[in-house]
């Protein structure tokens, strides 16, 4: 009896360990950034020089296979860092992005949807709770207090302070973020890979709440828009397209409903490239009747459909997937069929 109490003691003990043994292993979020495996490569004796037997004669050689000798002071094994760098999200219409190791900057261009970018700005901020320690409009500069990142990836949360400018600068305006201090727990933090990676982490906050915005807006836009006027045209090339008379965002974000009311389902699109991939089955003959046109003689398959940005208008041009657009009559035909949906998509 004896030796069975003392086996369940020594059951529930072993239970127990394992059970705080897991706990322990769940908190631990370094094992997210660090490379696995066998170490073993780590104790490998360095490379020695050939020793040459005399009286041997070795084949030429030209030293395109040599091993230079180098002296690495760089992280290794578990101390090294394998997630890869933090990439700003291309959310917002023709932006691009350049990083140093102290700011990330945003290129946009100067175009009426970007004219109210400081004020945004300082809306998002305070939506997401930022402490600011310094504000100077005049300038349209904004240092913010010390903001903790809560991170999967992370067992202490980092914090940083940021300075965040809306400049202009020639055609372009920029908005950059720059790094005013990062600290991991009470450790300050210098190396300009982690500097970079949190100025990204606080830009793509902005560039998504920006983001958000602009669809709000542009659905709005869409929805009160009301009919649009379309016409036959053509391209640099003389390959026919159709023009919208309407911006680039309303006609984008209208798409999906016109494509869809005359049987093209969409399966991809990305909005900053303009690219619409789609495949077309076509609808009964009392669908379009009730859509008001005659059913358009293009074949059923994939297509591409083509939106480009003409300031107050927007193109469209569906290419085949053989890579071939439609014929004067096939686009001429497709510009009643998508005007007709136009025209009942102004309510949705």
């Amino acid at each position: 009896m004896a030796t069975l109490l003392q086996k369940s003691k020594v059951m529930k003990i072993a239970g127990l360990s394992l059970v705080v043994f897991l706990a322990a292993c769940s908190s631990d979020q370094r094992y997210k950034r660090q490379v696995s495996g066998d170490q073993s490569y780590l104790d490998m004796p360095p490379l020695k020089t050939l020793n040459i037997p005399a009286g041997m004669i070795l084949p030429l050689q030209n030293g395109e296979y040599n091993i230079p000798a180098t002296d690495s002071t760089g992280a290794v094994g578990k101390d090294l860092d394998i997630r890869p760098p933090l990439q700003v999200l291309p959310l917002l219409t023709g932006s691009r992005v350049e990083n140093s190791a102290n700011s990330s900057k945003l290129l946009l261009e100067n175009t009426p949807e970007y004219s109210k970018l400081w004020s945004q700005i300082n809306n998002l901020l305070a939506e997401n709770g930022y402490k600011i320690s310094h504000k100077d409009d005049s300038a349209q500069t904004v240092t913010t207090d010390w903001i903790t990142w809560q991170r999967a990836d992370e067992n202490v949360p980092y914090q940083g302070r940021y300075r965040i400018s809306v400049t202009q600068q020639s055609y372009q305006t920029v908005l950059s973020v720059s790094n005013e201090g990062l600290k991991h727990g009470e450790k300050e933090i210098t190396a300009p890979a982690e500097i970079q990676r949190y100025n990204v982490i606080m830009l793509n906050k902005l560039v998504s709440g920006l983001s958000l915005q602009q669809e709000a807006t542009s659905l709005s836009s869409a929805k009160s828009s009301g009919a649009l006027s379309l016409q036959s045209g053509s391209d640099n090339t003389g390959l026919p397209q159709i023009i919208v008379r309407a911006p680039y965002n309303v006609v984008w974000n209208r798409l999906p409903y016109v494509l869809e009311s005359i049987g093209m389902q969409i399966t991809d699109r990305t909005r900053s490239k303009g690219a619409i991939e789609v495949t077309y089955k076509g609808r009964s003959s009392s669908d379009w009747k009730a859509l008001g046109v005659e059913a358009p003689s293009i074949s059923e398959g994939s297509y591409k459909l083509q939106v480009g940005d003409l300031d107050n208008r927007s193109s469209l041009q569906f290419i085949s997937e053989k890579g071939k657009p439609l014929t004067q009559s096939e686009n001429d035909q497709m510009l009643a069929v998508l005007e007709a949906a136009f025209s009942q998509s102004k309510d949705k």
